[in-house]
């Protein structure tokens, strides 16, 4: 999903009005350009930060589980006066409220790519939305070969998010010469995957509908697009005003409030013009704090799980670790290069210059890396500690298998498919 950004540098994607593949169609050697090298950089600092916090929640729930999840259950109230507005732990305040924020910034990249950028056209949106689409539902066709049937499969959203800082870091750190097509294929797919993980959040995910609140934050959510239009200096603290009130009336509908900070990004203005819009602005001030300290927290305060002896084994017996590590690792692998295979066969996509497939099967494989978003969607799958646990398992197992494989199928596959590119 979102990584960072030390330089300001907008989103996941190339700013300044070009789209991903857009340079690559220009010279037999690619060059990526600078903004692009730089936030790709940045992606690999995040996903260190984001290791790091998941090593430290694995190891505090081992060390001292019960400090752990206490921790975490500690109740909170926002108040004004004498009244209650909001009541959640500190988990669901990380999970609800500050995972709305890095919705947000989700949602600005999306925007900015529909209307400037990879997703903009259509035929060369084509080769990652299909890739994107393979890799959704194959991972969850497997994940319910092992759960169909029992209240295990609503965990089947699990397998199908890809995580973009820990698939961009990767992708770094294995091949340090990674040619930009490549790269650059790894990331149309991650944000195409959002817009499938989101959609699939907001329709299997949420709870019982309350139609009044849903009906304010939809009018709450118009008064910011109306604000938007005026654009004016003194609009920015309703602005905020607003958007804080559209979260909290998407929470008290039942709809999983994380859905209103994706609504607030794309509605964001967005566009090509020498000075940057408002949703590049606000990515620049937002996206290092999603990347360096909500992910992390986010990671810090849902990672945990206990690994000893009888709960691996419970866990490496139990469908649903095998159904989310199964889907992780082959779903991906066969979905992302099988949705590729067909958009070039149908012809309405094709590999970009620089990108063989032999690299698409690896990055294939990298995609498979799910961590953030699926570690959300089994928060929102699982209230059962035990089944919650196997998920964990399912996913941390899966994860770095993904990894392990995308590092030798890139590594065996990849100066073959560049010898073929060369040849071609």
């Amino acid at each position: 999903m979102v990584g960072s950004d030390h330089a300001g540098v907008p989103g996941s994607l190339v700013g300044g009005g070009t789209g991903l593949f857009t340079s690559l169609g220009r010279s037999r050697r690619p060059r990526v350009p600078e903004p692009l090298a730089a936030f790709l950089a940045a992606e690999t600092t995040g996903a260190l930060v984001l290791v790091a916090a998941t090593a430290v929640a694995i190891v505090w729930a081992n060390i001292d589980p019960a400090a752990y999840e206490s921790l975490w259950h500690v109740p909170i109230e926002l108040r004004v006066g004498g009244v209650a507005l909001v009541g959640l732990d500190l988990r669901h305040w990380i999970n609800d409220a500050l995972m709305a924020l890095f919705f947000f910034v989700v949602g600005l990249e999306i925007k900015r790519e529909l209307v400037d950028g990879e997703l903009a056209d259509r035929r060369r949106a084509a080769l990652p939305v299909f890739a994107a689409l393979g890799g959704m539902v194959v991972p969850a066709l497997i994940y319910l070969a092992f759960n169909a049937g029992g209240p295990a499969a609503r965990g089947w959203g699990i397998p199908i998010a890809t995580d973009i800082a820990f698939a961009v870091g990767a992708l770094a750190l294995i091949v340090r010469s990674a040619p930009p097509a490549l790269r650059l294929f790894l990331l149309a797919v991650a944000i195409a995957d959002d817009i499938g993980s989101i959609v699939v959040i907001a329709l299997a995910y949420s709870g019982q509908v309350a139609i009044g609140p849903l009906v304010a934050a939809a009018l709450l959510l118009v008064l910011v697009v109306a604000l938007w239009r005026t654009h004016r200096p003194w609009s920015a603290a309703p602005l905020a005003v607003l958007m804080v009130l559209t979260w909290g009336a998407t929470l008290a509908s039942g709809v999983h409030p994380t859905i209103a900070g994706v609504a607030l990004g794309l509605v964001t203005p967005a566009g090509a013009s020498p000075d940057p819009s408002p949703a590049e602005r606000l990515e620049r001030v937002f996206h290092p704090w999603t990347s360096y300290v909500v992910i992390p927290v986010f990671a810090l305060a849902n990672a945990g799980v206990v690994l000893d002896g009888a709960a691996l084994t419970g866990a490496l017996a139990s469908p649903i670790t095998l159904g989310i590590a199964f889907g992780l690792v082959f779903g991906k692998l066969i979905g992302v290069s099988g949705g590729a295979f067909v958009a070039v066969r149908l012809g309405v996509g094709s590999l970009p210059r620089g990108l063989g497939w032999g690299q698409v099967v690896g990055a294939a494989a990298l995609a498979g890396i799910g961590f953030t978003v699926s570690l959300f969607i089994a928060g929102l799958s699982f209230s059962d500690g035990a089944q919650s646990a196997d998920a964990k398992v399912g996913i941390l197992a899966g994860s770095i298998l993904a990894t392990v494989i995308g590092a030798v199928l890139l590594r065996r596959l990849s100066p073959v498919a560049s010898a073929n590119e060369r040849r071609t």
